[in-house]
């Protein structure tokens, strides 16, 4: 085993001994990154560690791929089936938010066809995860390894206090090009690996036509400065990292009285 996955793995281990933790949780989204942090998990502290899927009106090739994941490196996996919670919560959520003044109200369809409108409604489906792997985590006396690597965190690609909502990030130091190449190096299954990047967020997104560019001229950009990419895409990123500072930081106070 490379000395990165293991160096990552003894640095897991620590921080689970130091929290007075007995494992790790991971949620298995089916993706390369999860893939890889259950692998190092195992690493880690073997035999205390336990996959969670959380589908919610997901591809179920997705499921498949988390199972696969899962069953690779010998970990027990749980399901949790979050569509009934979420379809009752988004009911909810659009029956109150009917009550608010006309002209309050920004979004009124339950699919909205506007990206940056079906947000409000999709980050509904990672904070729904992030508490239930929670449940899990805690009551196992586990840590929650969270699945963000190093591309999407410059840029905010995560969700506030969902996928964001973690105890610690195993691969948050990597590129998306250095988590594939560990994933290969851990035997990920290929299906895993060469699938494109998706949050689950809607079926058929995927991270890149999201984002607007690819992973790797993000990772060009990040690497090699604004100067190595066309100047709109340097503008567009630059924008992205300006915006998510306040995911990257604890919620502003004011000063000291």
């Amino acid at each position: 085993m490379s000395t990165l996955a293991r160096q990552i793995a003894d640095w897991m281990k620590e921080r689970v001994a130091a929290a007075g933790s007995e494992g790790i949780a991971v949620g298995l989204s089916g993706g390369i990154d999860s893939a890889v942090v259950i692998g190092l998990a195992k690493m880690a502290t073997p035999g205390r560690v336990v996959g969670v899927m959380m589908p919610c009106h997901s591809d179920p090739h997705d499921e498949s791929d988390a199972r696969l994941a899962a069953e690779h490196f010998g970990v027990p996996a749980i399901r949790i089936d979050l569509a009934p919670a979420y379809d009752r919560l988004v009911g909810d959520l659009h029956t109150t938010m009917a009550e608010l003044p006309a002209a309050l109200r920004r979004v009124t369809h339950p699919e909205p066809t506007d990206v940056a409108a079906r947000l409000p409604l999709a980050n509904v489906k990672p904070r729904l995860r992030m508490t239930s792997l929670y449940f899990v985590a805690n009551s196992l006396n586990y840590l929650v390894a969270g699945t963000g690597n190093r591309s999407e965190l410059m840029i905010g690609y995560f969700t506030k206090y969902g996928d964001g909502g973690v105890d610690l990030l195993p691969i948050g130091r990597l590129f998306k090009s250095q988590v594939r190449e560990l994933a290969r190096e851990l035997g990920v299954p290929a299906p895993i690996i060469d699938k494109p990047p998706s949050a689950g967020l809607w079926l058929g997104q995927t991270d890149e036509a999201e984002m607007g560019f690819s992973y790797a001229d993000l990772e060009t950009y990040l690497t090699s400065g604004a100067s190595a990419v066309a100047p709109e895409l340097a503008a567009r990123i630059g924008r992205l990292e300006r915006a998510s500072d306040h995911k990257r930081a604890l919620a502003p106070m004011p000063p000291e009285v």
